[in-house]
């Protein structure tokens, strides 16, 4: 069993590792066989090393049979069973005979050995796991595999059957961790290692389940890191061609000290056949949640508090960025860490807790990471000038549990107005009669937009009337004479695009518009 995604099939994924020593043969090598065997020394002597980079490569055994009997008795296989009901009762859904028939006997005894009730209808799931403490008998694997289980089972390598308890499971990271008793059963242990150290080319070791055969061992290369397949907001993949199948789901990810470096879990193929494309869950993430997991039961992870959007090239450009980097704050949560350390919406977060920002996404997981209470400088560019905020950090979880993290919902939008051509608005200033025809919050301020130019830059971004534009180049707007005066200015500074703030029924982003060309 291998987990989806909501943009990818993810079904079998067949990849060889046998890529070994034939790239590093060179015409002259393979000559040498042309030898006298009196002359073999010095005729070899007399072929030239190969000269490319391939002789820096360091050389690695052709063999990982050594490594993956070490390893196997690590790797357990996992099932789990989901018992389902079958509504109605059989009496109400078995045929009806005539007094006397021997067919009404046949059911009888047949509805006897079933129980008169609706009978119980096993569902299962097999997947992967592996040992992380022998002692205590903790196992790790994915939370999809054993996902709303009623019975979970662990087979060793040595084809001892176990029973297991849920820890504590993290469908965020899709992590599980299970516990087995340890009395009388003799198990093996691996420990993390440091995924950050991994290279693309890499040599890996995967051993899992697949269709639920047994131990099995594959082998391939790290083909790319930081994947995001959007199964979560902390994705940050490991990319295999190592083969996993359906069944590898939980398995480990070697590297080849025999240190997990990462847990497959999902696989790519739009066919539904093998195309040689595995991610795996980096261990410098799943490390974190799993000591979690077991100390917590259930994962507590840093909470910000703010909601945040791309830096894309337009937008940097309205900003006089140099290049499209950090994270754009598009609104602050009321009471969150965020809001106490003055944070404000229009910032571009560049650094948090001295890691550099360079994608918006990167930011979640950094502060996800963060222990819970620390306080963390925060670099923020706010009107072109870079400046560095305290933030003590909240508990995510904390906040979902206190219902910050829910938007508030006024409402918005069109009519007469002011035409803005070079963004492709109509615009009008608010008042109390626009408020309550399109159920503006109080608190909102800003111009309403009327109308959109079809095909224009404002539609094309997917404005609507009814939004309310609150700020341009983190300026606020009360008027449309503010936004004509803000269009210029831009322009006077050569930039061939504005920021503007959006406010659309409570919800707040960002969103960046060329400037067209004055005809």
């Amino acid at each position: 069993m291998l987990r989806k995604t909501s943009q990818i099939k993810l079904t079998l994924l067949c990849a060889s590792g046998a890529l070994l020593a034939a790239t590093a043969l060179s015409p002259l090598t393979v000559q040498a066989g042309l030898f006298d065997k009196k002359d073999d020394k010095a005729a070899a002597e007399k072929v030239e090393k190969p000269s490319s980079s391939l002789s820096n490569v360091q050389m690695k055994p052709i063999s990982f049979a050594d490594l993956a009997e070490e390893l196997l008795p690590t790797v357990v296989n996992i099932s789990s069973t989901v018992k389902t009901e079958i509504s109605g009762d059989l009496d109400e859904v078995m045929p009806h005979f005539p007094e006397g028939s021997p067919f009404g006997d046949f059911f009888e005894r047949f509805m006897e050995r079933q129980g008169r009730g609706a009978p119980s209808m096993p569902s299962s799931s097999l997947g992967s796991g592996f040992i992380i403490d022998a002692k205590e008998g903790y196992i790790v694997t994915n939370n999809h595999v054993i996902k709303d289980a009623q019975e979970v089972r662990v087979t060793l390598h040595n084809d001892e059957t176990l029973e297991a308890t849920v820890v504590g499971y993290d469908e965020k990271t899709d992590l599980a961790v299970l516990k087995v008793d340890t009395k009388d059963h003799d198990l093996h242990a691996v420990s993390f290692g440091n995924s950050d150290q991994m290279r693309v080319g890499d040599w890996v070791l995967a051993i899992g389940n697949p269709f639920g055969l047994g131990g099995t061992v594959t082998s391939g290369i790290i083909s790319a890191r930081a994947r995001d397949i959007n199964s979560g907001p902390y994705d940050d993949y490991l990319q295999t061609d190592a083969s996993i199948n359906r069944g590898n789901s939980g398995g480990p990810m070697f590297n080849l000290d025999g240190d997990v470096i990462g847990i497959n879990t999902a696989i790519f193929s739009p066919t539904g056949g093998s195309v040689g494309i595995g991610f795996a869950i980096p261990s410098s993430m799943a490390k974190a949640v799993v000591d979690q997991l077991i100390e917590y039961g259930h994962t507590r992870r840093g909470w910000l508090g703010v909601r945040i959007q791309s830096v894309t090239d337009e937008i940097a450009d309205s900003l006089g960025l140099d290049a499209a980097k950090g994270a754009l704050v598009a609104s602050v949560t009321e009471g969150s860490p965020a809001a106490d350390a003055k944070i404000q919406a229009g910032d571009i977060i560049l650094s948090f807790n001295d890691q550099p920002i360079k994608e918006m996404r990167e930011l979640p997981r950094i502060v996800a990471e963060t222990k819970i209470e620390s306080t963390v400088d925060v670099v923020v560019l706010r009107e072109g000038k870079e400046k560095t905020l305290k933030v003590k950090i909240g508990e995510l979880e904390k906040a979902e549990e206190d219902g910050l993290l829910e938007t508030p919902s006024p409402e918005g939008a069109p009519a007469k107005g002011t035409d803005i051509e070079d963004i492709g608005v109509l615009v009008e200033p608010l008042s109390d009669d626009l408020r309550e025809q399109y159920a503006i919050a109080a608190d909102v301020s800003g111009v309403l937009v009327l109308d959109i130019a079809h095909g224009g830059e404002a539609d094309q971004k997917g404005l609507i009337a009814g939004d309310v534009i609150s700020e341009m180049n983190q300026k606020p707007v009360s008027s449309p004479d503010d936004v004509k005066d803000i269009i210029k200015a831009a322009k006077k500074k050569k930039r061939g695009s504005v920021l503007l703030l959006i406010n659309r029924d409570g919800d707040v982003r960002f969103v960046a518009l060329k400037i067209t060309d004055e005809k």
